[in-house]
């Protein structure tokens, strides 16, 4: 599904430069649950980037499900996101003045789906996160773990088959992360491929391998 082949990522800042990532090579296959972890400063973030679409390496390939996809453009890495990828972030990203219902239909209208496909879809989604009866609710009416659940599912609108997710329990109370990784694992299992970042040593128990990241460099243990 996914294969890094050497991949560096070098940012510029006036004269100096970092360099997040150092000639990474790694793959995940489809259906895997993978997490991420290193310290700060390590690449994790960088390389959750690069493999959202969402930014691009500066050497190496990046090949997705076999299509190197590093020279691609803005608008056919915005495409492939779209389709391929669900972002679950630590601080939700809701959009505050929306509804949760208004929340998960957003990548759908991105994505030109009709309008009774995407009633049809959304009662699904909220019902799979069990939010289904607070879908009026805007993100500041909702609890941490309640806002996480409603990002899960604004993740799968399109049914992407890999799920990013960035510190999914990070702002969470530890009932509400066992609810999200309880939410993560039931996906894993009905074939998705996830992708996780923690710093927590315990969520790693939930995934099939780590990979280690240390100053932009991957060491699997």
């Amino acid at each position: 599904m996914i294969k890094f082949n050497k991949i560096k990522k070098i940012y510029h800042m006036g004269t100096q430069t970092l360099e997040a990532l150092s000639g990474v090579s790694l793959q995940i296959a489809a259906g895997e649950f993978v997490t991420v972890m290193g310290p700060s400063g390590s690449g994790k973030s960088t390389l959750m980037n690069i493999i959202g679409c969402l930014d691009t390496p500066t050497e190496g390939e990046y090949f997705l499900k076999g299509k190197n996809v590093t020279g691609l453009t803005f608008d056919q890495l915005a495409s492939i996101r779209n389709k391929m990828m669900g972002f679950v972030f630590q601080n939700f990203n809701l959009l505050p003045y929306a509804t949760a219902w208004e929340n998960v239909e957003l990548p759908m209208l991105f994505n030109g789906k009709n309008s009774r496909n995407r009633k049809e879809r959304i009662t699904e989604l909220l019902n799979e996160v069990g939010l289904l009866k607070w879908k009026e609710h805007r993100p500041s009416e909702l609890s941490g773990g309640q806002q996480q659940r409603i990002a899960l599912a604004r993740a799968l609108a399109n049914d992407p088959p890999i799920i990013l997710a960035d510190e999914p329990t990070g702002n969470l109370d530890s009932k509400s992360g066992v609810e999200i990784m309880a939410l993560l694992s039931r996906l894993w299992k009905k074939g998705r491929t996830i992708i996780m970042v923690t710093h927590d040593e315990r969520l790693s128990s939930h995934s099939q391998r780590i990979i280690h990241l240390f100053d932009g460099r991957e060491a699997d243990k």
